[in-house]
């Protein structure tokens, strides 16, 4: 993506819905997302779940998880499943990786100690690019362990080969922490935070950054996410109850003043000057994802037609 191009995405709250995702693909939004756990406390989906619905679901969009958590899942199985995805969508897939750790059960409950959930996240990432380069692949790392695996992508029908991108779907890394941050600069094609002020946004920029140099890592084509949850109404005070409402109590009842940094609510004029300071940060794909419990395409729609058109890089 270009450097001097703010493009919007959207993520399917609260969970991927047929009617839902065709009005976002008649909107100007480039991309739909969304996550999911094992073992969650409440009766929401899995992300690999989650993701297979939007893909067959949508036509023109990127579709990716927000986010996928790595260590849970054994990265064959997750390479297979991914590529194939990738390839009956015909390369719309990015994955979204994360750590995870909000939900000690789900880790126990399939044998990975919560202490090793980062090591074996960046490790699962160099075993799918592995995986998705081709041929007869060999890996022994610290957690994973295989002899000339040869992974080949679903062809679809009516068509004579696959349609996986070649070396397979972008993997951006998501997180708040520095080890996140040094992660999305060694291994990921994207870095994409969440809940992050625009200072703090900008500070993490110039981690991965810096980080990314130190590696001598060529960053061209990196790509400068946000993951936002957002509320935008006409009515700007029904915005900012639908932010404290959504995740207030999630966030051990944060107070409003400490939301409003890292979740933009208001009208689309008020949003739009608050997502500013994110483009001015570096942030240049900004998934919107609606803080709030009902009319969540409204968020979308005014988002894309109204807010969007108001960001500009300098």
């Amino acid at each position: 993506m270009s450097d001097d191009k703010i493009v919007l995405g959207a993520a399917a709250i609260p969970e991927p819905e047929r009617d839902w995702l065709a009005a976002v693909e008649r909107l100007p939004v480039e991309s739909v997302w969304q996550g999911g756990h094992l073992l969650p406390p409440t009766g929401t989906g899995e992300a690999m779940t989650r993701l297979a619905l939007m893909t067959a679901w949508t036509e023109r969009v990127r579709v990716g998880t927000s986010v996928l958590l790595l260590p849970l899942y054994h990265p064959v199985v997750l390479a297979k499943q991914l590529a194939d995805l990738d390839s009956r969508s015909g390369g719309r897939v990015t994955v979204g990786a994360g750590v995870g750790g909000e939900f000690r059960s789900e880790f126990d409950a399939v044998g990975v100690p919560l202490r090793e959930r980062g090591a074996r996240t960046s490790e699962s990432i160099e075993a799918l690019r592995a995986l998705w380069a081709g041929g007869p692949v060999s890996h022994h790392g610290k957690f994973y362990s295989f002899d000339d695996v040869t992974l080949r992508p679903v062809v679809p029908p009516g068509c004579s080969a696959a349609a996986m991108r070649p070396g397979g779907p972008p993997i951006v890394v998501a997180g708040r922490k520095e080890p996140a941050m040094r992660r999305a600069a060694r291994l990921g094609d994207g870095w994409m935070p969440y809940l992050m002020s625009p200072s703090a946004y900008a500070r993490s920029v110039a981690t991965v950054t810096a980080e990314a140099v130190a590696s001598g890592r060529d960053m061209s084509g990196f790509e400068w996410l946000l993951f936002c949850y957002c509320s935008i109404r006409r009515d700007g005070d029904r915005a900012r109850d639908d932010v404290a409402s959504f995740l207030g109590a999630a966030y051990g009842g944060k107070p409003r003043a400490m939301l409003e940094r890292v979740a933009p609510a208001g009208t689309p004029s008020e949003v739009a000057a608050l997502l500013q300071q994110y483009v001015d940060a570096g942030a240049r794909h900004i998934v919107i994802s609606p803080a709030a419990q009902s009319d969540t395409l409204e968020i979308v729609e005014l988002a894309s037609k109204e807010v969007l058109p108001r960001l500009t890089v300098s």
